[in-house]
């Protein structure tokens, strides 16, 4: 698979995230497993979970533990995947979700979710989304502690504005290595926040990244625009989603949610995907977002 930089790693262009697997609608563990399996196979070396990633209130972490089990199950080699997780959002078990910054709570979560994966150092760990509640500086700064601790290797945050990129770049003393806002075909507010990541070498890792593509067979309006360029190249919507979105910058590394072998295998296709120049100016028109 096609290789992008996440700060001092290298990983495959396209991740896999693991929230469908452990939420609501969520399929039997086996399924799940055989997805991150072929997410694997496929070249897939980023994974993206979250403590917050469970159903019921007893079984925060329920997403880590089932990442860090697919990994230990996998036949092949696992050292060169990047495990990203994150902290400070919470689910009470009541289909809400809430926030705690904290500094002390997030370092609390860390050392928390690096035993449920089972390593000695989060390989990437990120601010799940800001509280406000808390400083946003005195949450960056439970990362940067975490990092000169040696709990985590690299420091991320989600859900961040431009002015809370700079923040959290300025807190952690420019070791900020990547940003994860959503941004799909149908979402795209965050377009200035990917270009302000291009400009400073920060990995920018859209959430949902399929937003707007419907699924096949689902009954629901297709972007017309994506399904044309599909139709033409005799591929997905969905790979000419994230073909589309790597087109963006070098920065991007779209994390498509699956649970489902066949999608992640379909997903981690649109790096073979070479688009027009033409076919790439009517997907980034703005009538093409709805």
């Amino acid at each position: 698979m096609q290789q992008r930089t996440l700060g001092n790693r290298t990983v495959g262009a396209i991740g896999l995230g693991g929230m469908p697997m452990s939420i609501e609608d969520r399929p039997e563990e086996t399924r799940s497993v055989s997805a991150v399996h072929a997410a694997l196979d496929a070249g897939v070396t980023l994974v993206d979970t979250a403590d917050a990633y469970h159903l019921h209130a007893g079984e925060v972490g329920h997403n880590e533990e089932l990442i860090a089990s697919a990994l230990r199950s996998y036949g092949g080699n696992t050292d060169d995947v990047l495990v990203a997780t994150k902290g400070g959002h919470l689910r009470p078990g009541d289909g809400s979700w809430t926030h705690d910054g904290r500094p002390e709570y997030l370092k609390r979560a860390a050392k928390a979710s690096a035993l449920r994966l089972g390593v000695e150092a989060i390989g990437l760990y990120q601010f799940h989304r800001p509280d406000t509640e808390v400083p946003y500086a005195d949450s960056i700064g439970a990362l940067r502690d975490l990092l000169d601790e040696g709990v985590i290797a690299q420091a991320g945050i989600s859900n961040a504005t431009i002015a809370q990129i700079d923040e959290a770049n300025e807190v952690l003393g420019g070791r900020l290595v990547s940003v994860q806002n959503q941004f799909s075909p149908a979402f795209r507010s965050s377009l200035d926040e990917l270009r302000h990541c291009a400009s400073l070498g920060i990995a920018f890792l859209p959430w949902s990244p399929l937003g707007g593509i419907r699924k096949a067979g689902e009954v629901g309006a297709l972007h017309a625009p994506f399904q044309r360029v599909a139709e033409a190249h005799g591929v997905s919507p969905q790979q000419v989603a994230l073909a589309w979105e790597l087109s963006l910058a070098p920065v991007v590394i779209p994390i498509p949610g699956s649970s489902r072998p066949a999608s992640i295998q379909d997903s981690a296709r649109a790096v073979e995907l070479e688009l027009t120049a033409d076919e790439l100016a009517e997907l980034s028109e703005p009538s093409s977002a709805g």
